[in-house]
């Protein structure tokens, strides 16, 4: 089996992960904010991430020399998940994940002043394509701005902040190590956010199993799209993850009646073209180095 073939298989993984966290949390939201459910994802994201841990006997990667990066990290994606989670329940689905696709234009905006790294001409004609591609999405007007449009882009903002913080924890951690800090630390903040008012609702059985759902399905998604990158390089498996958005828009068709929005395809087409430009332009500029 090719390493493509490889690629497209992990890849089916995370667009199905990815498409049944979003249908999960507008399903538990009527019971749970969004606090809780980030509660409740990372308590049992722990249990998971202590399971492997200890059956693959690994617990001495974890390292403390670095844990005030880590809560920088893990703000920002405690942040960035909360506002991802009131999107799913506020907009349409394919609105939201076209949004979310903004998160690496944002990394070529903040990487020069958070890793030091250059802003070419190419990095910046990629960013102002995309960034044209958000508007064509948002539309933005005293009509379609609204709560859900702006929690969306935010949190593209925040996944972009956290990328590049695990960017450079990553120079010096092991994937293992993130995940703990990852799950223990948005616990503790999920606690503190959800119980800041002094009632914490539990989930049902009706809600346990999107719970569920949402908590294995965060990780399996990142666990199935760090396995692709693995075998195929990024210029091969974008175009996969880009297959997340005409999913997620049929169900949102099928399940929610949400009508196809063709202005939100052809924003999420320019959005990802100028992902895409820039993947080749670095790839590229990597073999001539």
């Amino acid at each position: 089996m090719s390493s493509t073939v490889k690629a497209a298989l992990w890849m089916i993984g995370a667009i199905v992960s990815f498409s049944s966290m979003a249908v999960a949390g507008r399903e538990v939201a009527y019971a749970l904010d969004t606090f809780e459910i980030m509660m409740y994802r990372s308590l049992i994201g722990l249990f998971v991430v202590c399971l492997v841990l200890t059956a693959t006997s690994n617990w001495h990667v974890v390292k403390r020399d670095k844990l005030g990066t880590h809560v920088i990290r893990n703000l920002a994606h405690f942040s960035g998940q909360n506002l991802w989670l009131y999107a799913v329940t506020a907009i349409p689905l394919a609105q939201v994940f076209a949004l979310e696709f903004t998160s690496p234009l944002w990394v070529l905006v903040l990487s020069p002043l958070v890793l030091g790294e250059r802003l070419t001409r190419m990095r910046s004609l990629c960013a102002l394509v995309g960034f044209f591609g958000i508007l064509v999405v948002a539309r933005p007007s005293p009509e379609t701005i609204n709560p859900g449009v702006l929690a969306a882009a935010a949190a593209a903002l925040f996944f972009a902040t956290t990328n590049i913080v695990t960017k450079r924890l990553t120079r010096t951690e092991t994937t293992g190590s993130i995940m703990l800090w990852l799950t223990a630390m948005q616990l503790v903040m999920g606690l503190i956010a959800a119980g800041y008012d002094g009632d914490i609702a539990l989930p049902g059985l009706a809600e346990l199993p999107m719970v569920i759902v949402i908590a294995i399905g965060g990780l399996t998604a990142h666990f199935c799209l760090t396995n692709a990158l693995s075998i195929a390089p990024a210029s091969v498996v974008i175009p996969f993850d880009f297959a997340r958005l005409p999913t997620i828009a049929i169900v949102g068709m099928i399940f929610y009646n949400e009508a196809l929005d063709i202005w939100v395809l052809v924003g999420a087409a320019l959005i990802f073209g100028a992902n895409y430009m820039n993947i080749l332009n670095e790839t590229r500029r990597n073999r001539v180095a």
